[in-house]
Formats: structure tokens, C-alpha cells, sequence
């Protein structure tokens, strides 16, 4: 068999497509030293990624390496995360950076980014899902070490804002491998507590190693379901740990945490007299509009002379009961005339006009109207009905015949 002959860009097509449809290598970290790095005009960066045996030639783009902390050179050994693809017109493989750190720490933040990404793609960091705050909590939930300065921050916080709310803490490693367990577990047990409103979780500052802990997956996982709203205060004012995405509302310090959760009661009571001050006027004003519309109403005719309105309303009603009464009469006189024509056609066909010009009605015995000569015998009685009275007759003779004839 001849071999199919196929395009040079259908081949390089076919092999994109195998390559971007291996899952192993759309979301791949690779280690190695950067070399022929060139960051072109267009803002995109190519380089060579390399080892003791092999190299794989990478590109990053603008979009991509504008949010890079350090500058790429030449020599410099890194952690590279992105996807395996096929440049259809040069007909090579290449690796598509998508984040980049140096080797050592560098591994962390590639796993924050890459567990970052994954996350947001799941909507976990969605606005929509976020809740609002509770106006005036009763208890407030805290998640930290019992032994830090965060907790005692947000105890002092907390009393001096309003010391009537309830703050129940659940003391958890806040670093290190046991940390996020322990708080995935504090976070489960306090949203059980009956009358919990809100909830703290954090620590003060630190490293990026001692952080590790809240950007732990089912610690995110957990407040992503928690069905009471989140309050993060990892004390890191300028870097973020996913448990900040997360959270519903993301304090700076455990102290502006407390300050997000717990209203100062002075604050409220000054709202309070405020709003009464302002409902107090409100009704006044009020009062004061419909005093002035009922002293403006007072003062219109029907109300300071009375009798002129009725005497206007009688008026108007003698006006409707003379166009009534002559509507009435008009119409009267049509049926009138109506009725009368109606009768004089009635009284032209009545029997009754027939026997005023001299005919009769003759009836048999029975009642039957005789209309011939036949219908009769002789010596049969027979009454006949006059214009006025009526006769009593015995036959004598019949004689049947057309009408007009006979002796």
C-alpha cells in the first residue's frame, strides 16, 4: 500500500495535539539551569532550560513574566511551571512558562501559585460566594495559638469594642506539619457551637515557611464550606496566603480581625441616638406637611361656605332632573306614536273590524268556526257572532257552492 501523503502543518498539527492531550504534560514543574536567555522587544522571554544531559527550550510570555519577582539570567537555577506544546511553524517542541521562581524557596511559591490557580478555578475565591459579617455577633469563634501575641491582640480588641460578645477560642498549633490538620479540625468543631456568628482565623507574622500552614488545600477547602463567615488575620500585611483568598473577609493584623468582627458598642450607641435624633425630626417634619396641607384644605370654599357648594350640587341636580324629565317625555311621545301605528295595523287586521262592515262568524255546536256550507247539516243548530250580539239558528236548508253563488 502507497503511504497516505500528508501536509508538513498537518503533522505538526497532529503532533500538537498529542502533546497538548497528554495530561502529564499540561501542568508540569521542571527544574533546571537557565541558559540563551533573551528577553525580546515584544516583552516575551526565550531561554533554554538545561541539565547535566539534556535542555528544553522554553518561551514565556509578556503576560506571564510581568508578574515575576526576580530577574532571569543566564546560569541561574529554577523551578519552571507550565505545559509541553508544538510551535506548528518551526515544527519543535517547547516548553510555555506560566510562573517561574529560583531553585530552593522558589519551590513553595510554584506551589502556592499552582494550588492558587487551581482553586480559583473551582470559584473557591468567587465574590458571590462570599458572606457579609453579622452587624452584632453574640459569640465570635477564634482559631490561633493560645500562646501568641494574636490572641491576646484580639482578646484586647475585642473587650474594649464591645465586651458583652463572647469570644471562644480553640488554641491549635499555628506552624508546622500539624498545624493545618489541627485547624481544619477547630474550624469544623466551633461552626457546631449553637450561637457562633463569625470566625477569626490567623496568627501574627512570620516567615514564608512558618505561613506554610494556611495555604494548606482542605484548610481551604474547610472555610470554603464552613457555614459561618471567615475572618483570615495571618498578619501579613503585604503577602497573601490562600487561606486570605478563601476567607470572606481578609483582615490585615489579628487586631483589625477583631475590629472587622466585633462592633464598638460607643459607635452603635451614637448610630442609635443618631438614628432617634433623625426619626424624631423626620416625624416632626412629617407632622408639620400635614398640618400645613389640612390648614391649606380648610381653607378651600366647600369648606369655609358649605352651603354655597350644596347649593351649587342642587343645582346641578335640578339641571340632571329637568334633562331626565325631558328625556323621558320625548321618548314617552315616540313610543306613543310607535304604539299607536302598531295598533291601528292591529285593529285592520282584527275579525272583530270585519264584522263592523256587516259580515259574521258563524260557530257549530261544538265551537268550530264554519267556514263551508258542507261542514253543516240541516236542522243542526248554529250560533252567529254580529259586530254586537250574537244568533241563535236552526238549519233549515244547505246548499254548498262557491262564495257569491246560489238563489
Amino acid at each position: 500500500m502507497q503511504p497516505r501523503i500528508y501536509q508538513v502543518r498537518e503533522v505538526n498539527r497532529y503532533l500538537k495535539g498529542k502533546l497538548e492531550g497528554d495530561d502529564f504534560l499540561q501542568n508540569l514543574g521542571v527544574q533546571g539551569e537557565i541558559s540563551n536567555f533573551k528577553h525580546h522587544s515584544s516583552g516575551h522571554m526565550y531561554f533554554t532550560l538545561k541539565d547535566e544531559e539534556s535542555t528544553l527550550r522554553c518561551v514565556m510570555f509578556r503576560s506571564q513574566n510581568r508578574r515575576l519577582n526576580f530577574a532571569p539570567r543566564d546560569g541561574l537555577q529554577v523551578i519552571a511551571l507550565g505545559s509541553i506544546g508544538v510551535y506548528i511553524r518551526d515544527g519543535v517542541y517547547q516548553f510555555y512558562v506560566e510562573a517561574m521562581e529560583p531553585a530552593g524557596l522558589g519551590s513553595l511559591h510554584l506551589a502556592f501559585e499552582e494550588l492558587k490557580r487551581k482553586l480559583a478555578g473551582e470559584g473557591l475565591f468567587s465574590p458571590e460566594r462570599k458572606r457579609s459579617l453579622p452587624l452584632l455577633p453574640r459569640r465570635v469563634g477564634v482559631i490561633t495559638s493560645p500562646t501568641g501575641a494574636a490572641i491576646r491582640d484580639i482578646i484586647t480588641v475585642s473587650r474594649r469594642r464591645f465586651a458583652n460578645v463572647d469570644l471562644i477560642v480553640a488554641p491549635v498549633l499555628v506552624q508546622g506539619d500539624r498545624a493545618a490538620p489541627q485547624m481544619v479540625a477547630a474550624l469544623e468543631a466551633l461552626a457546631r457551637v449553637p450561637g457562633i456568628d463569625v470566625i477569626i482565623i490567623g496568627r501574627g507574622g512570620g516567615s514564608w515557611e512558618e505561613l506554610w500552614p494556611f495555604n494548606d488545600e482542605g484548610l481551604a477547602r474547610a472555610i470554603a464550606a464552613c457555614p459561618v463567615p471567615v475572618i483570615s488575620a495571618v498578619g501579613h500585611e503585604t503577602d497573601f496566603t490562600i487561606v486570605d483568598f478563601v476567607a470572606d473577609v481578609r483582615a490585615a493584623t489579628p487586631s483589625a480581625a477583631a475590629e472587622l468582627a466585633v462592633p464598638d458598642k460607643e459607635e452603635l450607641r451614637l448610630r442609635l441616638q443618631n438614628l432617634a435624633a433623625r426619626s424624631q425630626q423626620g416625624i416632626r417634619t412629617i407632622l408639620e406637611q400635614r398640618r400645613q396641607a389640612l390648614s391649606t384644605l380648610a381653607r378651600r370654599r366647600p369648606f369655609t361656605a358649605p352651603e354655597a357648594f350644596f347649593n351649587d350640587k342642587r343645582l346641578l341636580l335640578d339641571g340632571y332632573a329637568r334633562d331626565l324629565e325631558r328625556s323621558i317625555t320625548q321618548n314617552l311621545g315616540q313610543w306613543r306614536s310607535k304604539l299607536s301605528l302598531q295598533a291601528g295595523r292591529l285593529d285592520t287586521l282584527s275579525p272583530l273590524a270585519v264584522l263592523q262592515r256587516g259580515y259574521s262568524i258563524v260557530f257549530a255546536e261544538d265551537g268550530r268556526i264554519v267556514k263551508g256550507a258542507g261542514e253543516v247539516s240541516r236542522g243542526e243548530r248554529i250560533r252567529v257572532k254580529l259586530a254586537r250580539g250574537q244568533l241563535g239558528c236552526l238549519i233549515e236548508d244547505v246548499e254548498e257552492g262557491e262564495t257569491g253563488e246560489g238563489r
